[in-house]
C-alpha cells in the first residue's frame, strides 16, 4: 500500500531493508500515511507472489486446523450418530417382524423367506468386511511395533518430528510470519516433506484405532492437526506463518518408549527416568512457543499494536524462572493473552516443577555409580570376587593377593556386590585403581554377571562372612551364588568360602561343579578345627602352617630378640615348581638334600605319578615319601621359601652347568641345550646302568624307577658301556664316591653314616616299588577280617558307635582316672549355638598312620546339651570321653588331670551371637586366663609328664648307640597353670592382646605379629583368609595344606561323608592298610638321643641332612624357647616358632624340631619302640582301656584288674 502511495520499496530487497526503507520515507505531517501505515504488519517482496497489501492471513492457517479439526469431529460423531440411528431402526424392525411371525403361524414360510433375503444379501459384504479387518490389522502391526518394519517406521516418525521441531527453532529467529517462496526456501521443503510423511502415518493411525472419537482427540492427533495443515495453507498462499509448530515438541513424550523399542531402557528406574525428564521438557518448550507466538504477535483486538520482540530462546527462560517461582522481571509478558496464559501456567508449571524436578534429582542421586561394565583387556586375566565383600575382607584378600613376593601378577580383580562400597573401602579400591574394579550388582542376576564379563574371567571367588550369626544361611547364600555362576558358564572354575563342613555336600549336588577341572571349596571351619588338632601332635604347628601360605614382607631386627628369628622365618612362604630333568631317577631324600644345601630351598613335597598301570593316570601328593620314590620327568615339588623366584632355581639347575656354584644367587637358566642324558661322563652313565644300593643291574635292580627303566635302552644304544660287567659297574661306583665325596655332603661329617646304612633303607623297605605297598607281614598281622578297626577308606581309627552315655565321666570317675598325655578340649555352647563341626578337631587325632596305642585320649569338658549334637559325627571314634561341666569350673579342669594333658584346646560356639566385637571372645579369654591362674601341688610328681620328643622309628633302645630320645622333658610336674599348653580360638584379632599379661603387644599390631600367635598358643579363623589367593595361584596348596592338617580328607571321603555323615567302617585289606603308610608331623627332642651332640652348638644343616639321610625325617622348624638366648636364671617355659631356618642356625639343647617322619611299621609291633617314655605309654594305655572298654557300672573295680584281663574286654567290646 505504501509502495503504491510513496513508490520508494525498492523491488528485490530483504523484508528488513523494506521495513528500513519505509520508515526513512515517512512523512511525519501526512496522517494518511501514519494511519495507513498501522496496517503494515509484514514485509514483502516484489518478486514473491504475496499480499501486496501487507496483511496478516494468520487467520488462514489457523482455520485450515481448526476445519480439519472440527470437521473430522462433525463427521465422526455424524456417522456414530447414523450407526446408532440406523441400529435401532433395524433392531425394531426385527421385534416387529418376530411378534409378527407369532401371532400368523401360517405365514412361517413367507416369513421365513423374508427372513432368509436380509442374510443372504449379508453374504455379499461378507468378503468386504473380511477386506477391511485385514487392513486394519495391517496397520495396527505396522504403528504398534511388533515387527521390524513397525519398530523401524516408529523410530522414523520420531526422529522426523524432532526434525520438525529444530526447523522450528531455526524458523523462530524469523517473524512470526512472513512472504516465503516455496520453491527457494529449503527448510520449508524439508518441512513440507516431514508432514506428507506424518499424513502418511496419521492415515495408518486412523485405519488401525478401534475408536474413531477417541483417536481424533489424543494428543498426537492434536499436534498434527495444528501442524500439518499449515504447511499446505503456506504453499498456496506463498508465505509462512510459525503459528503452532511448537507443538511438535510434545511427541518428546514418546521419548521413553522409543527407548525401549531399541532395547535401552530395561530397568524401570531408568524408564521412570526418561519419562519425568521427557514430561517436564516437552510441557516447558511448548509453553514456551506459545508466549513467543503471543508475545510477537500481539492482541488481536489490540490491531497486534502491543506486540513485544522476543525470541524463542527468551521465552524458554521466561517460563523457567516462573516455574521456579523465582521471577527476576527482566522479562514478562506484555500482551493480554501472554499473561493469561501465565496465570494458568504458573498453576500447572510450579506444580510440576514442585514434583518433577525433585524426584529427577533423586533418581540422578540414587543412580549407581558403579552400574557401568568391565571392558576386558588384551593379554590380561581378570577374576570376580564376589560374596562378603567389606573393608576388611577385601583388604585382607588384596594385600596378600597383590604381595611383592608374588610373580608378576597380570591379574585384574573385579569385585561384584549389590552394596556401594563406603568412603573407607572406596579409598582402598582407588589406591589400587591399575588393578582393582568395583561394579553394583549382584551374581544371581544374569545381567550383572554379563556385565563383568563372568564367561571370560579366569576364575570367580566368593568370601564368606565369618563372624555371621548363622553360618548354615551364610552358606546357603554362596551355595546359591555358586549356582548363579555356573548356570550363567559352567565352565568356570570357582574358590568358595564355606563356614560348616557339613554344607559342602551341596556343592557335590551342582552338575558342573567338578574339584578336579578347579573347583574349590574352602571350609573355614574344617581347616581350623584342623590346624589346632595338629597343634595338639605338635605344638606351634598352627602358627608355622598359617605363616607359610600367607605372603608375609621380611622385616628385618637387628637386636638379638626372639622377634628376629620369628620374623625371619615368617617370610618363608609355599611355593610350586617343576623340577629340572637333573633330578630325575633320583631318590626324594637325595633331591631334597640337593635343593636344601646347594639351592637353599626346602623341598617337602611332590605330585607323584604312580607307575602301577591301575592309578597311572592319577597324580597324588606325597609329603615326605622316602627313598622309594625315584623323580619322574616333570615332577611338580612344593616348596618352602621366601620368594617366588628362588624357587625357580629348582627348575633352572643343571648338572653340568650349575656343580661348581656356590652362590645359588648364580643359578640361572642357563644355555646348555643338551638332551637329557646326553654327552654324560662314564661315572653318570654306570649310574644308570646299574645300582649302587644292591649292586645289580638295572633290569633286575629294585630301587630304581620306572622312569629310568623306559629309557635305558635307548642310553644303552647310545652309550654303551664296552664290556664292563655289572659287579664292576658297581665296584667302580663305590671306589669312584670313596675317592670324590658327594657335593652334597654337610660341613660335619655324619656320625651315621649315608643313607644306605640306615634301618629305613632295610632290603625290605627298599622294595617297594610304589609308597602304597607296606611289608607283607605287618598286612598278614594287621588284616583281620572279622575285626572292623579303620573307616572304609582306611585313613582314620574307627570304632562301633557308642551311646553317649558310655562316654559320659562323672566328676569323681574322672578324678579317679589318672589321665595323662590326653587332650582336653573345653568348648562352649548350649542348645541354641551353631555347630563347631568338632569331627574336624577329632578326625586328625585318630589318623590311622598313628597306631592305636599312640593315640592321644581326647576329653571333652562343656555343655552336654550342646555334645548330645555334635555327638552323632563322633561316636564312631575310640578313646573319646565328655565330662558335662563348664570349662570355667577349676574343679572340673582338675578332675581331667590338666595339668597333665598333652594340650587343651578352648572353643566357642558362641563368639557370633554378641554383636560388640571386643565381647566375641570374653568366655575363650576367660578361660584361658582361668586355667593360667590355676595352681598345682606336687603329689603328682612320681608321674612323668608326657616327652615333647619321640623316638625316630627303627632306633633300639636297647643300643647303646642309638638311645632312646627321650627329648626336652616338660616339667616332672606343672606347679602352675602358665606351664600347661593351651591353645585358644579366637574371632576377634585385637583380643589376642589379653591373653598374656606379660607382653607389650600394641592393639593394632598385626594377629601374626603378636606373642600368642608366635608362641602357637592363639589362633583365629582370619589367617585363613590368605587361602582364597593361594588356592588361586596353585590349587595344589590347598591340597597340601589339607592333606597336612586334616589326617587324610580325600574328595572319595567327603562324597561318602555327603551320603551317610558319618564315618563307615571297614575290614582290613591291604589296600585299606596301604593309606596308613603317610607321613605325619611330629616334634623331634635335643636334649639327648642321637642328636644330642648337634644340640649344643651344632648346625641346623648338619642336623637337617642326618636325620634325612639317618631316618628319612625331613625337618623343615624350630619350636624355641623364647628366652633361650639369653642367660638367666628362672627362664621363660614360652616358645616361639622358627620356619625354615638356615644351615648355619645355631641349636641349643632345648629346642624342639619340627619334621615329617614316616609311618613307622615295626612301632605297632613292639612297645619298645613308642614315641613316648615307656611308664607314660603304660599310663596311657592304661587310662584308655579303663576308660573307653569298660562299662561304667564296673568302674569302681578297674584298680584291681590286671592288663590281661582288660585287653580282653576291650577286644570284647570291639567285637559287639
Amino acid at each position: 500500500m505504501l509502495a503504491e502511495a510513496d513508490g520508494t520499496v525498492p523491488h528485490g530487497s530483504d523484508s528488513s531493508m523494506r521495513t528500513s526503507n519505509i520508515n526513512n520515507n515517512i512523512n511525519p505531517d501526512s496522517s494518511i500515511v501514519i494511519s495507513k501505515m498501522e496496517d503494515v504488519v509484514i514485509p514483502f517482496s516484489s518478486d514473491v507472489p504475496c499480499d501486496n497489501n501487507g496483511q496478516r492471513m494468520w487467520w488462514a492457517f489457523l482455520a485450515s486446523s481448526m476445519v480439519t479439526f472440527f470437521g473430522g469431529l462433525f463427521i465422526i460423531l455424524l456417522w456414530r450418530t447414523l450407526k446408532y440411528m440406523w441400529t435401532v431402526c433395524c433392531h425394531c424392525n426385527i421385534k416387529n417382524k418376530e411378534a409378527q411371525k407369532v401371532n400368523n403361524p401360517a405365514n412361517n414360510q413367507p416369513a421365513d423367506r423374508a427372513l432368509k433375503g436380509p442374510d443372504e444379501k449379508e453374504e455379499a459384504p461378507a468378503s468386504e468386511v473380511g477386506w477391511m479387518t485385514s487392513v486394519k490389522d495391517w496397520a495396527g502391526v505396522m504403528i504398534s511395533a511388533q515387527t521390524l518394519t513397525g519398530r523401524v517406521l516408529v523410530v522414523l516418525v520420531f526422529a522426523l518430528s524432532i526434525g520438525a521441531l529444530g526447523i522450528y527453532f531455526i524458523d523462530s529467529s524469523d517473524p512470526i510470519e512472513s512472504c516465503q517462496n516455496f520453491y527457494k526456501d529449503f527448510t520449508l521443503q524439508i518441512d513440507m516433506a516431514f508432514n506428507v510423511f506424518f499424513l502418511l502415518y496419521f492415515g495408518l493411525r486412523f485405519i488401525a484405532a478401534n475408536d474413531k472419537l477417541w483417536f481424533w482427540l489424543e494428543v498426537n492427533s492434536v499436534v498434527d492437526f495444528f501442524t500439518v495443515p499449515p504447511v499446505f495453507v503456506s504453499v498456496y498462499l506463498n508465505r509462512s506463518w510459525l503459528g503452532l509448530r511448537f507443538l511438535r515438541a510434545l511427541r518428546l513424550i514418546q521419548f521413553s518408549e522409543i527407548l525401549q523399542f531399541l532395547n535401552i531402557l530395561k530397568t524401570s528406574n531408568s524408564i521412570k527416568l526418561v519419562n519425568l525428564c521427557s514430561i517436564f521438557i516437552s510441557t516447558w518448550l511448548t509453553a514456551a512457543g506459545f508466549i513467543h507466538l503471543v508475545e510477537n504477535s500481539g492482541d488481536p483486538w489490540e490491531n497486534f499494536q502491543n506486540s513485544q520482540s522476543l525470541s524463542y530462546w527468551e521465552c524458554v527462560y521466561l517460563l523457567m524462572v516462573t516455574m521456579s517461582t523465582v521471577g527476576y522481571g527482566d522479562v514478562y509478558a506484555k500482551t493480554t493473552l501472554g499473561r493469561l496464559f501465565m496465570v494458568f501456567f504458573i498453576l500447572g508449571g510450579l506444580a510440576m516443577f514442585a514434583s518433577y524436578v525433585p524426584e529427577i534429582i533423586e533418581l540422578i542421586g540414587n543412580r549407581k555409580k558403579y552400574g557401568g561394565s568391565y571392558s576386558a583387556v588384551n593379554g590380561r586375566k581378570h577374576i570376580v570376587v564376589c560374596g562378603h565383600i567389606t573393608l576388611e575382607s577385601v583388604s585382607n584378600f588384596l594385600k596378600d593377593f597383590l604381595h611383592k613376593d608374588r610373580d608378576d601378577v597380570n591379574v585384574e580383580i573385579v569385585f561384584l556386590h549389590n552394596i556401594s562400597p563406603n568412603l573407607e573401602l572406596e579409598a582402598l579400591f582407588k589406591r589400587h585403581f591399575t588393578q582393582v574394579e568395583f561394579y553394583q550388582g549382584s551374581v544371581l542376576n544374569p545381567h550383572d554377571l554379563a556385565r563383568v564379563k563372568i564367561e571370560s574371567a579366569d576364575a570367580c571367588l566368593i568370601l564368606a562372612n565369618k563372624y555371621c550369626a548363622d553360618p548354615d544361611a551364610e552358606d546357603a547364600s554362596n551355595i546359591m551364588r555358586v549356582i548363579s555362576i555356573k548356570n550363567y558358564h559352567p565352565k568356570i572354575r570357582i574358590i568358595t568360602q564355606m563356614l560348616q563342613y557339613h554344607n559342602k555336600a551341596h556343592l557335590l549336588n551342582i552338575p558342573s561343579w567338578n574339584w578336579k577341572e578347579g573347583d574349590d571349596a574352602i571350609c573355614l571351619a574344617e581347616l581350623k578345627a584342623g590346624f589346632i588338632a595338629q597343634s595338639c601332635l605338635a605344638q606351634g604347628l598352627s602358627t608355622m602352617l598359617a605363616n607359610l601360605f600367607s605372603m608375609r614382607s621380611f622385616i628385618e631386627i637387628e637386636e638379638d630378640t626372639w622377634q628376629k628369628y620369628y620374623l625371619e622365618g615368617v617370610a618363608n612362604e609355599m611355593y610350586t615348581e617343576y623340577l629340572s630333568s637333573a633330578f630325575v631317577g633320583l631318590s626324594f631324600p637325595t633331591v631334597c638334600e640337593l635343593c636344601y644345601v646347594k639351592l637353599k630351598l626346602l623341598l617337602i613335597a611332590i605330585e607323584y605319578k604312580s607307575e602301577q598301570r591301575e592309578s597311572r593316570s592319577r597324580k597324588r601328593i606325597l609329603i615326605n615319601p622316602g627313598n622309594h620314590v625315584k623323580m619322574q620327568e616333570g615332577t611338580l615339588g612344593f616348596f618352602i621359601a621366601s620368594d617366588a623366584k628362588e624357587v625357580k632355581r629348582a627348575f633352572f639347575y643343571c648338572k653340568a652347568c650349575h656343580d661348581d656354584i656356590t652362590d645359588p644367587k648364580r643359578i640361572k637358566k642357563c644355555g646348555c641345550k643338551r638332551l637329557i642324558y646326553s654327552k654324560m661322563s662314564v661315572y653318570k652313565r654306570m649310574k644308570l646302568a646299574c645300582c649302587f644300593d644292591c649292586g645289580r643291574s638295572e633290569q633286575d635292580c629294585s630301587c630304581m624307577s620306572g622312569s629310568v627303566h623306559s629309557n635305558m635302552d635307548t642310553l644303552q644304544r647310545a652309550y654303551p658301556l664296552s664290556s664292563v660287567s655289572v659287579h664292576d659297574c658297581a665296584t667302580t661306583l663305590r671306589a669312584f664316591e670313596d675317592e670324590h665325596p658327594s657335593t652334597l655332603s654337610p660341613k660335619k661329617k655324619q656320625r651315621n653314616g649315608g643313607m644306605r646304612n640306615s634301618p629305613n633303607c632295610s632290603p625290605k623297605m627298599m622294595s617297594r616299588h610304589d609308597p602304597l605297598l607296606i611289608p607283607g607281614n605287618e598286612q598278614i598281622e594287621n588284616m583281620d577280617m572279622n575285626v572292623k578297626r579303620y573307616d572304609s577308606t582306611g585313613m582314620f581309627h574307627w570304632c562301633p558307635s557308642k551311646d553317649i552315655e558310655k562316654v559320659i565321666l562323672t566328676r569323681s570317675e574322672a578324678s579317679m582316672t589318672v589321665l595323662s598325655g590326653h587332650v582336653v578340649v573345653c568348648i562352649f555352647g548350649d542348645v541354641t549355638s551353631a555347630l563347631v563341626g568338632l569331627r574336624n578337631l577329632v578326625m586328625p587325632l585318630r589318623a590311622s598312620n598313628f597306631h592305636y596305642h599312640e593315640l592321644k585320649p581326647i576329653v571333652f569338658v562343656g555343655s552336654l546339651d550342646y555334645l548330645r549334637r555334635e555327638w552323632e559325627t563322633l561316636h564312631n571314634f575310640p578313646k573319646v570321653s565328655i565330662l558335662p561341666g563348664t570349662p570355667l569350673s577349676r574343679a572340673d579342669l582338675r578332675a581331667v588331670n590338666i595339668n597333665l594333658c598333652d594340650m587343651c584346646v578352648i572353643l566357642s560356639a558362641n563368639q557370633n551371637n554378641i554383636e560388640d566385637a571386643s565381647l566375641q571372645d570374653k568366655e575363650c579369654i576367660l578361660a584361658s586366663l582361668n586355667i593360667k591362674s590355676m595352681q598345682f601341688d606336687d603329689s603328682i610328681g612320681v608321674l612323668q609328664a608326657n616327652s615333647q620328643g619321640f623316638t625316630p622309628p627303627g632306633m633300639d633302645r636297647s643300643s647303646p648307640d642309638s638311645s632312646p630320645v627321650h627329648g626336652f622333658v616338660r616339667q616332672a610336674s606343672v606347679t602352675t597353670g602358665s606351664n600347661i599348653p593351651i591353645i585358644t580360638e579366637l574371632v576377634n584379632d585385637s583380643n589376642v592382646q589379653f591373653l598374656d599379661q606379660d607382653d607389650d603387644d600394641d592393639p593394632d599390631t598385626e594377629l601374626y605379629l603378636t606373642q600368642p600367635f608366635a608362641c602357637g598358643t592363639a589362633f583365629a579363623v582370619s589367617v585363613l583368609d590368605s587361602l582364597m589367593s593361594a588356592t588361586y595361584f596353585n590349587d595344589n596348596i590347598l591340597t597340601l595344606i589339607r592333606t597336612l592338617v586334616t589326617g587324610g580328607a580325600t574328595p572319595e571321603l567327603e562324597a561318602l561323608l555327603a551320603e551317610e555323615n558319618a564315618l563307615r567302617g571297614g575290614y582290613s585289606t591291604p589296600q585299606t592298610l596301604a593309606n596308613r603308610d603317610r607321613c605325619r608331623v611330629a616334634q623331634l627332642a635335643l636334649y639327648d638321643g642321637p642328636f644330642a651332640d648337634l644340640g649344643d652348638g651344632g648346625c641346623y644343616g648338619d642336623l637337617f641332612c642326618k636325620a634325612l639321610k639317618t631316618y628319612n625325617m625331613l625337618c623343615f622348624g624350630i619350636y624355641r624357647l623364647r628366652d633361650a638366648h639369653i642367660s638367666t636364671p628362672t627362664q621363660c617355659t614360652k616358645r616361639y616358632v622358627i620356619t625354615n631356618p638356615p644351615y648355619e642356625f645355631e641349636l641349643v639343647p632345648t629346642d624342639l624340631i619340627f619334621c615329617l617322619m614316616q609311618f613307622d611299621h615295626n612301632a605297632g609291633q613292639s612297645r619298645t619302640s613308642l614315641s613316648h617314655s615307656s611308664h607314660s605309654s603304660h599310663s596311657s594305655s592304661k587310662k584308655s582301656s579303663s576308660v573307653h572298654s569298660i562299662p561304667p557300672s564296673n568302674r569302681q573295680n578297674r584298680s584291681s584288674k590286671t592288663r590281661e584281663a582288660r585287653d580282653k574286654q576291650k577286644k570284647e567290646m570291639v567285637y559287639r
